[in-house]
């Protein structure tokens, strides 16, 4: 029976061998060459001859064809362990990579196609839910923190600034400060958090100069842990706060 075949309807040689192997159900590791081989020829022969570019192309895959059908008459070669040399090893290799190709090619035009029927909706959230901010878990926040470690902590600190004072210069008189108050504070913790992410309760009050200072201090950090701009820990019983910030630099 006559095998008639439109040259549109292949790509190129190996095109046209994995559409032989397919049509004649055969295992693409163990190719009848010599069947296959004649389908192709009468394939080439069908060809318009006026196309020479593809024409060439078909004509090396036909005498690679036969080159293969020529070996296979002769006494198998073999290797350097012994094993036979399959002549047809080389061509299975080639229309294994080009069958893989070929479906990636199809995959990836189903995935464009596909694509071109997707809509993006601009966001349109409202005001109001884009501005919710999810309540603190002040429980997980302080979590390991006990309010009789902080009162604890509190009295070290304020016994060491009392240690601290000069005793030489205690006498003279006092001087009169600025009230310090709770916004100013916490504006000033905010800062100091913003540049350092990790920091000691004690490094933020060893400049203060006054209780009151220390104090308003003190209840600026409890109002940031409620807020959630920052976490503490504390390893040991009589350690010092490590405080972490959660402000964005």
């Amino acid at each position: 029976m006559e095998l008639k075949l439109k040259l549109e309807a292949f790509e190129g040689p190996l095109d046209l061998l994995l559409h032989l192997i397919e049509k004649n159900k055969v295992n693409i590791y163990d190719i009848p060459i010599v069947e296959i081989t004649k389908q192709y020829l009468e394939y080439v022969e069908e060809m318009p001859k006026e196309d020479l570019d593809s024409a060439s192309e078909f004509l090396v895959m036909a005498a690679t064809l036969i080159n293969i059908k020529a070996k296979m008459l002769l006494p198998p070669e073999v290797d350097e362990d012994g094993e036979e040399i399959d002549p047809r090893e080389e061509l299975v290799e080639q229309l294994l990579q080009y069958k893989m190709y070929k479906y990636m090619s199809i995959i990836l035009r189903e995935k464009q196609v596909d694509a071109g029927h997707i809509f993006y909706k601009q966001p349109s959230i409202p005001e109001e839910v884009s501005s919710y901010t999810k309540p603190i878990d002040l429980d997980r926040i302080c979590d390991g923190i006990e309010l009789g470690d902080l009162h604890r902590l509190f009295k070290d600190i304020m016994k060491r600034q009392a240690n601290r004072v000069d005793r030489v210069h205690a006498g003279f008189g006092k001087i009169e400060k600025e009230e310090i108050t709770l916004p100013d504070k916490m504006s000033f913790l905010q800062d100091y958090a913003r540049k350092n992410k990790t920091f000691s309760f004690t490094t933020v009050i060893e400049n203060a100069t006054s209780k009151m200072e220390i104090i308003v201090t003190f209840m600026a950090v409890l109002e940031m842990i409620k807020t959630g701009e920052i976490t503490v820990s504390q390893n040991g019983l009589y350690d010092d706060i490590v405080i972490t910030s959660k402000i964005a630099a």
